[in-house]
């Protein structure tokens, strides 16, 4: 699986160039699922914020607005009621899913739960594009300070990738540049900070910045 990792979409031309380089295709000839999952455990979220990411109003649906040859919507609290054999096809058709933020925890355990995250190997050329919490699941642990699904049992998430991630930097007033810097040093690994212009593109291993705003590697 090909991965871009975004703090807030794709928001610029250099992301928007990534995405390309990933696809290998013009947009208007990939075809894409989007997953809304994540914004059902979050305080901050519910049905409006989930209805713009999915209808691709701005500036939630910055992903689902870009002329794909088709878009389609896949809710994961849905598979396990309806098997593999159902949605398994669906994923596999799919050159991209596109994965909105919300809470990172509860879409971790939803991916489990759906058999979504076992799939994940076996998707070699699929194009994950995440946003916020649709990023940060694909990290080994997101810091307790990201943790609002209430049932959560701890801040573990999927381990993809060997980082971990602190999306829009400077969005919200606690999210300076030093208030991430100390959630990093309780992550006890290697962490990106991202504001919402820059992302995070891995290829078979290989980890590249893709900015036109701030970022910053902060290391244990």
């Amino acid at each position: 699986m090909k991965l871009l990792l975004t703090s807030g979409g794709i928001t610029n031309a250099s992301i928007h160039r990534a995405l390309l380089d990933l696809l290998g295709e013009p947009v208007e000839e990939a075809t894409a699922l989007c997953i809304p999952t994540a914004q059902w455990g979050h305080p901050m979220c519910g049905p409006a914020s989930a209805r713009r990411f999915v209808s691709g109003a701005q500036p939630s649906g910055g992903m689902t607005s870009l002329p794909w040859r088709s878009l389609g919507l896949l809710e994961l609290t849905a598979l396990p009621t309806i098997g593999p054999d159902r949605w398994v096809p669906w994923v596999e058709e799919a050159d991209v899913l596109l994965v909105d933020g919300g809470e990172a925890t509860y879409l971790c355990h939803w991916m489990r739960e759906s058999g979504l995250a076992d799939r994940l190997p076996l998707l070699a050329d699929t194009v994950w594009v995440g946003v916020s919490a649709g990023s940060m699941v694909m990290t080994p642990r997101i810091g307790t300070e990201f943790v609002e699904w209430p049932t959560a049992p701890d801040d573990l998430t999927l381990g993809v990738v060997d980082f971990s991630i602190f999306p829009h930097l400077d969005v919200f007033p606690e999210n300076t540049m030093a208030d991430a810097e100390r959630w990093a040093g309780a992550i006890g690994g290697p962490a990106y900070v991202l504001d919402d212009q820059s992302a995070i593109t891995v290829v078979d291993g290989v980890v590249e910045v893709i900015s036109e705003g701030t970022w910053k590697l902060v290391r244990p």
